[in-house]
């Protein structure tokens, strides 16, 4: 019988949850109990029953952490306490620590990189490095820093000297035990508060005495040792002192942090996973508390503000309840060191002249061309980036983590924006939907060309880069665009040509955490690098087919696969992709069409608005375009534009237009790599980019291949509006018009801004689903002669993809001024092949 009172529990239903609550604290008691006994037994027992092996050294570590009461806890010394604490544990520290704590092998994983980078470079120290692990533990193998650095890096010959500073009297005295075992003389084990530890000097002449400053360290590291130091402060303070100044700190350790605690600093390397709930927050501090671990978020934030950051990355450790724990990789702040030994504020100028094609003035010539331009009353062109990085100077902030990378490909940005977190930590395109083949021919780059592109999925990029342009500013809205271009561009950088092909070839790589932990992270941004640290799955997964089904794009992918699947398509789809010959596809190709181009296939899913926007990356607006040129051509303009019904004719009209010209006139075999990689999942090594070529590989592999790459995450008007005027001299915006509501006045914004950073006879190249798009008359009226290059008629095939219905080349021929605009007439039509695309959302204002 239900409750006579609505939203108030029946008394037996009290009386029951009462009962199982009892019986939950019964069982947990029982539990505590049993443990404290099980681990008083096995201690108690004979020498020859091993207590620190399997689970008993467990047993061991959760009495010892979580229950046994520790002497000096409130008063007397941090080291009496953490005596306590590890005394009794000393003994199975190594068997549990490795589990328990996660991180710190990635940690010295991507500190090896950064050293051995750093070497090939030239950078830094002449000689062998100095490294001082403080809070180093007992230097076990799988488990603590020094011998697990073997791993990486062979420790006995690759460092001068090693120095495991630790608090702890047990902990020390088998650390030297293990070192004396290994026979690895240049260690030294100190049992010393880490604040107060120095490099002994170096052994020098007595007449070369008074020349000798402070010996420094090359590498310094600390892992989950900054929470069990009380007075933090001055301990980070003296790690600044002993770093050298082209030296490298890594920390690992537990934290708690809310996103609020971060926002609005652009120092900290990005703020991907840091979030940690209230629940969480208080849970975790409360229970670290108890032992003496602080968790504050104050520890990482004056570590983040008294070094440089090159990398961040915040994870969970699941094995005992999601513990937040955080890898951090940095650098002295100052770049006066890293930057031609040029002051920050110098430094900042040369990098910012890079961003806005400006020429890099030095002091002696800055205040004499700042005159100039006031004369003149242009204002002097600036980036987001130097903005940020002056403001921090200013207030003795690190400057952006983009500054403190090795290359400075990346443009920093505020990764907390509502219009970079609108995305979700997903990019829409996995590859890009546009034949550079007819890029080449149409644009036919030089050496001398500075070019502006969306990003996409930096495919393009790369193959414009083949061309050696002066510059390259790939554009994007999205962050993870540009995630997956950095991963790329890492990828030439750090990667031989067989594991390059299995991550961008195949999609998948089963080794992908290592590489990126161990080889490509130098020539990442802190973003980029938390982003694929978080995303490996992508490429290790078993299941699935890699990278090319995710992503938006990777909606679409799945389908096809999913039909062909359940429609007994898979043989067929593989013949297709394996056809020889144009006839011997187009026999194939009607047992597939009869299913992918049916017309309930096409209503239920194709013809929808949420496939055209989810999976095939199209808008509303020009989905529209599309509906207005079917119902022109079949004489039904003034139609209901809004149907569901005429809107999946027309989309249906366009995918036949689009497909069956494909498989009648290219090879998917050996050519047409776009729909390959639809069908297939992944490319072959016979269909695929040209960036996947080893000709390509071993070009862009080149140290100087990409000093010509700045990538913007941001809208294109933001990005040309601080590009100094008449210095670009190619724009590829793909089929981004096509997003803009025809009656805003986005796109006249644009065609403006376009007018303006283009030189005299600077070139757009464009895509549009529609075979006269609304907006060439806007770029008409702002300075602009519009040349149809291509156009797809029905049955034609436009290029390889033959998505788009039109192609477009705009060409500056007049400078805009507030008062005059010159038209220019339309050119006829051309059957020139040109490129399509499928553009992302950056373009979209916010």
């Amino acid at each position: 019988m239900a409750s006579p009172v609505v939203g108030v529990p029946h008394l037996g239903a009290l009386r029951n949850g009462w009962s199982i609550l009892h019986l939950q604290i019964g069982i947990s008691a029982l539990f505590v109990v049993g443990l404290i006994v099980s681990v008083v037994f096995f201690s108690s027992r004979k020498p020859q029953l091993d207590t620190d092996s399997g689970i008993l050294s467990y047993l061991k570590f959760v009495y010892a952490t979580f229950l046994k009461p520790h002497g000096s806890h409130g008063h007397g010394s941090q080291q009496l306490a953490l005596e306590s604490f590890y005394k009794t544990q000393a003994s199975v520290y190594d068997a549990t620590r490795k589990r328990l704590l996660r991180g710190r092998e990635d940690m010295l994983g991507l500190l090896a990189a950064q050293l051995k980078f750093k070497l090939a470079k030239n950078e830094g120290h002449s000689g062998k490095p100095i490294w001082v692990d403080i809070g180093g533990g007992t230097g076990y193998y799988n488990s603590y820093n020094i011998e697990a650095m073997a791993s990486f890096v062979p420790v006995a010959s690759f460092f001068e000297h090693v120095y495991l500073v630790d608090l702890s009297p047990s902990l020390c005295d088998i650390a030297r035990q293990r070192f004396a075992r290994l026979g690895w003389k240049n260690v030294s084990v100190v049992c010393q508060d880490a604040g107060a530890f120095r490099l002994p000097p170096p052994h020098i002449n007595d007449d070369m005495f008074d020349s000798i400053q402070d010996a420094k360290a090359d590498l310094v590291t600390m892992s989950y040792s900054l929470s069990m130091i009380p007075d933090y402060y001055g301990v980070v303070d003296s790690l600044v002192s002993l770093l050298s100044p082209t030296g490298t700190i890594g920390v690992c350790d537990f934290y708690v942090q809310s996103i609020v605690d971060v926002a609005g600093r652009n120092y900290t390397g990005g703020a991907f996973n840091r979030h940690v709930n209230w629940l969480g927050r208080a849970f975790w501090r409360a229970w670290f508390d108890a032992d003496r671990v602080g968790l504050e978020p104050a520890r990482r934030d004056y570590l983040e503000y008294r070094f440089g950051t090159i990398l961040s990355a915040s994870d969970r450790n699941y094995l005992l309840g999601g513990i937040p724990y955080y890898i951090f990789v940095g650098c002295q702040k100052d770049i006066c060191t890293k930057l031609a030994s040029l002051d920050s504020k110098e430094a900042v100028e040369k990098l910012d002249a890079a961003f806005t094609e400006s020429p890099y003035l030095s002091p002696a010539n800055h205040q004499r061309e700042l005159s100039k331009a006031v004369e003149k009353s242009i204002p002097e062109i600036r980036s987001k980036a130097y903005e940020s990085a002056i403001i921090n100077l200013s207030s003795n902030l690190p400057l952006p983590s983009s500054f403190y990378q090795h290359h400075h490909w990346r443009i920093c940005y505020d990764d907390l924006l509502p219009k970079y977190t609108q995305f979700r930590n997903e990019y829409i395109y996995a590859f890009t939907w546009e034949d550079p083949r007819v890029d080449h021919r149409l644009l036919n780059i030089k050496e001398t060309d500075v070019i502006l592109a969306i990003t996409s999925a930096g495919d393009n990029i790369l193959d414009y880069l083949q061309s050696s342009p002066k510059r390259i500013h790939a554009v994007d809205l999205n962050p993870n665009q540009n995630h997956l271009l950095e991963l790329k561009v890492a990828g030439f950088s750090a990667l031989s040509y067989r594991d390059f092909w299995n991550i961008f070839g195949e999609g998948k790589h089963p080794n992908f955490r290592e590489l990126l932990v161990s080889q490509l992270s130098p020539h990442l941004s802190s973003q980029a690098f938390q982003y694929w640290l978080d995303h490996t799955n992508v490429f290790t997964s078993t299941s699935g087919m890699g990278l090319y089904e995710t992503g938006g794009s990777g909606h679409a992918i799945r389908m096809v696969r999913y039909i062909s699947k359940v429609f007994g398509l898979r043989r067929h789809m593989g013949d297709l992709c394996n056809a020889e010959t144009l006839n011997e596809q187009r026999e194939i190709w009607p047992r597939i069409r009869r299913i992918l181009l049916h017309r309930f296939l096409n209503w239920a899913v194709v013809g929808t608005e949420w496939f055209a926007w989810k999976a095939a990356g199209v808008p509303p607006p020009q989905r529209n375009m599309i509906i207005d040129d079917y119902l022109e051509r079949n004489g039904l303009a003034g139609g209901i534009k809004s149907s569901r019904e005429v809107g999946g004719l027309a989309v249906r009209d366009y995918v036949v237009d689009t497909l069956d010209p494909v498989v009648k006139d290219t090879l998917l075999s050996n050519d047409n790599y776009f729909y390959h990689l639809c069908l297939q999942g992944k490319y072959s090594r016979s269909c695929h980019p040209t960036y996947l070529t080893p000709k390509a590989h071993m070009k862009l592999s080149a140290p100087d291949a990409f000093d010509g790459l700045r990538i913007h995450t941001d809208e294109i008007n933001e990005v040309i509006a601080r590009i100094t005027p008449g210095t670009l001299t190619i724009a590829v915006v793909m089929d981004s018009m096509d997003w803009f509501d025809p009656s805003g006045e986005a796109a006249g914004t644009q065609a403006k801004a376009f007018n303006i950073a283009l030189q005299m006879g600077g070139r757009i190249l464009l895509r549009s689903a529609s075979i006269k798009p609304w907006y060439i008359a806007v770029f008409e009226k702002n300075g602009f002669c519009a040349h149809r290059v291509g156009v797809r008629f029905p049955g034609s095939c436009i290029d390889r993809v033959n998505m788009y219905a039109s192609t477009w080349i705009c060409t500056k021929t007049t400078e805009v001024s507030p008062f005059s605009a010159k038209r220019c007439i339309s050119p006829t039509l051309s059957r020139r092949t040109t490129s399509s695309s499928s553009s992302t959302v950056e373009d979209l204002e916010i």
